[in-house]
């Protein structure tokens, strides 16, 4: 047990029991526990496999790789729809925890068996994602911004499609790309800003502000 998530657990204003009882089920597993991202995160040989976190309505059990696993139960849910990698299994209660406790531990055994067998996880192409038709528009009648854009990395472009796309008002998607113009411009992405303030959503426009 790691202190550090200790001390997590007992400032934990909700979710406490469930948490603790994920907590015990994972480090029956033999995995190294550890606090990443503010949370308690477990490995095995240095490797993610899964962590638990709380929210609003639920709290989780996260799986870094769970598309790879097989999922033979069903209960595996993809967070949102560019999610490629993780995948998450939702709990509202400890009893819920108790019934699947032994389908849990083997789904972590094979999160285990995925890390030893060294798999990965293909991930698409920033080509691969759709373009938003606002952006099309202004790459194509903006030619410095087309050369731009293309110029920078791979990586960035995807972020910059995944923020694009994101809302579902064509007004909303419009002003997002308008407010990232000038940094694709300077060749930055969305998170080259050291103010701290691209750390989070919404990012930072290179002006200290958020970009909404």
């Amino acid at each position: 047990m790691n202190p550090k998530v200790d001390e997590y657990l007992g400032k934990a204003k909700k979710w406490q029991e469930e948490l603790t009882k994920l907590r015990q089920i994972i480090l029956d597993c033999q995995l190294t526990e550890e606090l990443k991202w503010k949370v308690p995160c477990y490995t095995f040989q240095n490797n993610n496999v899964v962590l638990i976190h709380s929210f609003k309505e639920y709290c989780a059990i996260a799986f870094f790789k769970g598309a790879l696993l097989n999922d033979t139960n069903g209960i595996l849910i993809q967070q949102t729809e560019n999610s490629q990698s993780g995948r998450q299994i939702r709990f509202t209660s400890v009893q819920e925890i108790i019934d699947m406790e032994l389908v849990l531990k083997a789904y972590i055994y094979e999160a285990i068996e995925v890390e030893k067998a060294g798999l990965k996880v293909e991930f698409k192409k920033a080509s691969e994602f759709n373009i938003p038709e606002e952006f099309q528009q202004k790459i194509e009648g903006n030619l410095d911004l087309k050369a731009a854009f293309e110029a920078l990395t791979p990586g960035r472009q995807k972020a910059y499609y995944l923020h694009f796309s994101a809302p579902k008002q064509s007004k909303t998607r419009e002003s997002r790309i308008e407010k990232c113009i000038p940094l694709i411009l300077k060749g930055k992405g969305l998170n080259d800003c050291t103010c701290g303030l691209s750390k989070k959503m919404p990012y930072c426009d290179g002006s200290h502000k958020f970009i909404k």
